[in-house]
C-alpha cells in the first residue's frame, strides 16, 4: 500500500464514531453506559506500519503504571458499546485501548446491513495487520508513560473473540487473554490462514473462552473440537459455557443481551486477569 492510498483511507475514517453503529440499531433499552467521573476518556491516534489510526482509550485520571488491556472490537468497530467497555476497563484501574481495526477499509458504523459489512470490509483485513497494529498498539501504551505493558492483556467480542485466540499464539509479551464467543473453525483464505483450533498448541498465554450453549454462528460440537485440541497447549487455556445463552450475550445494547452470563463473564475475566498477571 502506497503512503497517499493510506491518507486517502486514514481521511475517510480520521476519527471514530459517536453512538452506536447504524446495523445495531434500535439499541437495547437497558444498555449500560458508565461514566467517565474520574477517568481520562477519549480518541487517540495510534502510529501503525504504514500511518496512523483512530483508537479509544479510557484510564483513571490520577496515578499511572496502570495495567494495560487491548479492547478487540466486533464486526461493527469502535462504537459506543466498545467505548464503555473501556471506561468499565478503567474504573477498574486498566488503561484500556480499542483500535479501530477496519480503518483502512471503510466506516462500518455507517453501513446498515451486516452481510455488506462483512463482504466491503471485514472480509478485506488481514490477520496480519491486525497482529501488528495491535502491537504498535502496546507500543504506544508504553510510549505513554502512564502504562505498565508488563502487565499486558486482551479481550475481544465476536470477530474480536477470534483475535484474541491468535494473538495469544502471536505476542510473546501477553499474560492472559479473555474471547468472548469467537470462532474456533472456518475456511482458511490468504487473508485469515488460521483459526484458533489451529494454533490451540501455539498459545503463549492462557486464553479464557466464554461461549453460549445456544450460539446459532458456533455449535457446542465446534467448542468441543476446541476443547480437544487445547490437550496440546502448555498454557492453563480453559473455555465456559454458558449453556443457555445465545451469541453475543455480552452486548448489553442488543437483544442477545443476557444478563447473567454477561455479569458472570465478566468476573472470571477479572479473576483470570488477576491469576496469570495483568493486574
Amino acid at each position: 500500500m502506497t503512503q497517499n492510498n493510506f491518507g486517502r483511507r486514514e481521511l475517510l475514517i480520521a476519527s471514530l464514531t459517536a453512538g452506536f453503529a447504524m446495523a445495531v440499531q434500535p439499541i437495547y433499552a437497558q444498555v449500560i453506559k458508565t461514566e467517565t467521573s474520574g477517568l481520562i476518556a477519549g480518541e487517540v491516534k495510534i502510529p501503525v506500519a504504514d500511518g496512523v489510526i483512530p483508537a479509544y482509550r479510557a484510564m483513571p485520571l490520577l496515578g499511572g503504571n496502570f495495567p494495560v488491556v487491548l479492547v478487540v472490537q466486533e464486526i461493527f468497530g469502535v462504537h459506543e458499546y466498545i467505548q464503555d467497555v473501556c471506561r468499565r476497563f478503567a474504573k477498574l484501574g486498566y488503561m484500556a485501548i480499542a483500535p479501530l481495526l477496519f480503518a483502512r477499509y471503510g466506516d462500518v458504523s455507517k453501513l446498515d446491513n451486516i452481510q455488506e459489512i462483512i463482504s466491503k470490509v471485514v472480509s478485506k483485513v488481514p490477520d496480519t495487520q491486525v497482529l501488528s497494529d495491535l502491537d504498535a498498539t502496546v507500543v504506544w501504551a508504553d510510549n505513554s508513560g502512564k502504562a505498565d505493558t508488563e502487565k499486558l492483556g486482551i479481550t475481544g467480542f465476536c470477530w474480536g473473540g477470534r483475535i484474541v485466540w491468535l494473538y495469544a499464539a502471536h505476542s510473546p509479551q501477553l499474560k492472559a487473554g479473555v474471547a468472548w464467543y469467537g470462532r474456533l473453525t472456518g475456511d482458511s483464505n490468504p487473508l485469515q490462514p488460521q483459526y484458533p483450533i489451529d494454533i490451540a498448541p501455539l498459545l503463549k498465554a492462557p486464553v479464557l473462552g466464554l461461549y453460549g450453549g445456544e450460539d446459532k454462528n458456533i455449535p457446542v460440537s465446534d467448542v468441543e473440537k476446541m476443547r480437544e485440541a487445547l490437550k496440546q497447549t502448555k498454557t492453563a487455556t480453559q473455555i465456559n459455557v454458558y449453556p443457555k445463552a445465545p451469541h453475543g450475550f455480552h452486548a448489553d445494547y442488543r437483544p442477545s443481551y443476557n444478563e447473567e452470563a454477561a455479569e458472570n463473564g465478566w468476573l472470571w475475566l477479572q479473576y483470570w486477569f488477576k491469576k496469570y498477571g495483568v493486574v
